[in-house]
């Protein structure tokens, strides 16, 4: 008799719609509190053995699992929902045998739902949905049973109309998408009709009929899919970190096939394919979350599909997340891995000669995602690729920026900015984006690029150095250096932090680090105000003195573009200052403001 796998589960949905909740009620653990906005960012997996399986669904699980299932328990993948990767096979869609599509019973289908379905429906993914807050209907009353049927039995019958109502706007939802649907309990053919099941994640009403609803399918519908007769074996890198006592590791989806110590194993780097043993594998205990265990793994020599497992190699580190992993049996197949492997990486990496975004992520599934949005948004990317955001992004962005400023950005998820890429946007006023939230990274992006177009010329010149002019108040010195602190009144034009200024003769003094006004920080000062000024670079005595006059020094590049394009928004003092800073700053660089 063949073996059969595990069936490996995706959970997908809208944000919000508590596709980790319902994760949790069946786990009893807590993930989600700790997860960035409470949203699943990375896939994580999660073993449920078939006894725990049996214990919650009690008689469903004979009733609608078919008695004597064969199906040793289920492998949850917990999907990110906001904005699902439209092309699952290299994360987990493919892998996925059924889903369970997560609906809010208040809201419905939504934008996130619907990206969700489209997927399911290109890959031929069978799915239930499990419409989800009905704790949450206005006047449904709390019962003593976790069974969805007998709560909504014990409900008044307003309320059970009410649920049949939004049961139904699925059913249309569905039915305009060309699906045909209905409430589990009115199913009549689970092969031409996708089951509905009000469930209550917080609670857990429902929760033992979805479940029982996942085994049943599967034992009627897959298990030819499950049989592990001559698979290969394949899995999906998900994460990969450094741990202490065990070096470099990765956490793996092993989807097919078997994985041993003495195996050979392919694994993708950036520019580089590796091809080691494990020296270790590791297997959570069952019912823990690999991404937040709650206990250690345990050491195994091998292990059989479908498994979340980690693996230890000093090889390991640099190996891209999302990225596949097979496993070669004998010497004559590592070749074609290989290429497949290098094939897939050159799918995922965007490099083109055009103007575009600089995209920068940290795993391949959040490449890959962001991409797939933009591309749907018709924005046009010039790279996209993994790790920080360095200097040379900055530069590519700046150089793109000069043709079309909405198109010269850098969107940088779940990474690092490095200081020398900082510091070249802050110069050039190059617009990072960064978040670790998808949908809210690319949010934050359109709505600026949306409020910029309509006000251009009054971004670009906010930019820009302001032209001011400012005097060291006599008897105001509060710090000498490091930073020098000390009082200013500012006599033409308008002050603002992190400027830098010169002396009346050119020389660069330092920045104006931070402003503060009655004790309070203030972003700008106005002419005539007297402030307190801290600044990187003076030191109080040596290259500034009490009543010298300073002026704000643009950058050679702002310089010109406030010569070219914006001398009408300067008042006269301001334009007698900006010929000055020019003029003396020709002196040291005859190239400066051309």
């Amino acid at each position: 008799e063949l073996r059969i796998r595990q069936p490996i589960v995706a959970v997908l949905g809208h944000v919000d719609s508590g596709k980790t909740s319902l994760l949790d009620n069946i786990r009893g653990t807590g993930v989600q509190g700790r997860e960035a906005g409470g949203i699943t960012q990375h896939i994580g997996a999660s073993f449920l053995p078939d006894d725990v399986i049996k214990k919650r669904c009690g008689n469903l699980y004979d009733k609608m699992g078919r008695a004597g299932s064969r199906i040793p328990g289920v492998l949850v993948i917990d999907t990110p929902g906001h904005e699902v990767f439209r092309n699952l096979r290299v994360r987990g869609g493919s892998a996925a045998d059924i889903a369970i599509l997560v609906v809010d019973v208040n809201r419905g289908f939504q934008q996130q739902t619907n990206e969700s379905f489209n997927i399911l429906k290109d890959r031929k993914v069978p799915f239930v949905v499990a419409l989800n807050k009905v704790d949450q209907i206005s006047g449904w009353r709390k019962t003593g049973t976790m069974s969805v049927i007998r709560s909504i039995a014990e409900q008044d019958a307003s309320i059970r109309a009410d649920l049949d109502q939004k049961i139904y706007d699925v059913i249309g939802t569905l039915s305009v998408l060309g699906y045909q649907s209905e409430a589990f309990y009115r199913v009549k053919d689970f092969t031409k009709e996708i089951a509905i099941v009000p469930i209550s994640a917080r609670t857990g009403t429902g929760v033992s009929e979805i479940l029982a609803m996942l085994v049943g399918l599967t034992q009627q519908y897959l298990l030819k899919k499950l049989a592990q007769e001559e698979k290969p074996t394949r899995g999906l890198v998900l994460e990969v970190n450094d741990e202490a006592g065990m070096g470099p590791t990765a956490n793996i989806i092993l989807i097919d096939g078997s994985m041993g110590k003495s195996d050979t194993i392919l694994v993708a780097k950036r520019d580089d394919i590796i091809v080691t043993r494990p020296k270790a594998i590791m297997l959570p205990k069952p019912l823990d979350e690999m991404r937040d265990p709650r206990d250690k793994f345990k050491s195994v020599s091998s292990v059989q599909a479908a498994a979340g497992i980690k693996i230890a190699s000093p090889d390991l580190d640099g190996v891209l997340p999302g990225s596949t992993v097979y496993v070669a049996k004998s010497a004559s197949e590592i070749e074609p891995l290989r290429r497949a492997i290098e094939s897939e990486m050159r799918s995922v990496f965007v490099e083109t000669e055009s103007d575009g975004i600089i995209v920068k992520c940290d795993t391949i599934g959040s490449l890959e995602a962001i991409t797939e949005m933009l591309r749907r948004q018709q924005i046009p990317i010039a790279r996209a690729d993994i790790g920080p955001v360095n200097k040379r992004d900055v530069i590519e962005a700046k150089a793109v920026k000069k043709n079309d400023r909405h198109l010269g950005v850098v969107l940088a998820f779940n990474v690092k900015v490095l200081p020398d890429a900082q510091t070249e946007s802050e110069m050039y006023h190059v617009q990072i984006f960064g978040d670790r939230v998808i949908y809210r990274l690319l949010d934050s992006y359109t709505d600026w690029v949306e409020k910029d177009t309509m006000h251009e010329e009054d971004a670009t010149f906010g930019e820009l150095t302001p032209i001011a002019k400012f005097t060291f108040l006599r008897g105001l010195v509060f710090r000498n250096k490091d930073p020098a602190v000390f009082g200013i009144r500012v006599d033409v034009g308008t002050l603002r932090q992190k400027v830098h200024f010169m002396s009346e003769r050119g020389k660069r003094i330092g920045q104006i680090h931070q402003l503060q006004e009655d004790k309070k920080t203030v972003g700008s000062a106005q002419e005539g105000s007297e402030v307190a000024c801290s600044t990187h670079g003076a030191v109080v005595g040596r290259n500034i003195r009490e009543e010298d006059v300073f002026y704000t020094l643009p950058y050679s590049h702002e310089a010109r573009q406030l010569l070219k394009r914006f001398t009408h928004r300067l008042s006269p003092e301001e334009l007698g200052i900006l010929d000055h800073v020019v003029k003396v700053q020709r002196e040291i660089d005859p190239a400066y403001g051309y």
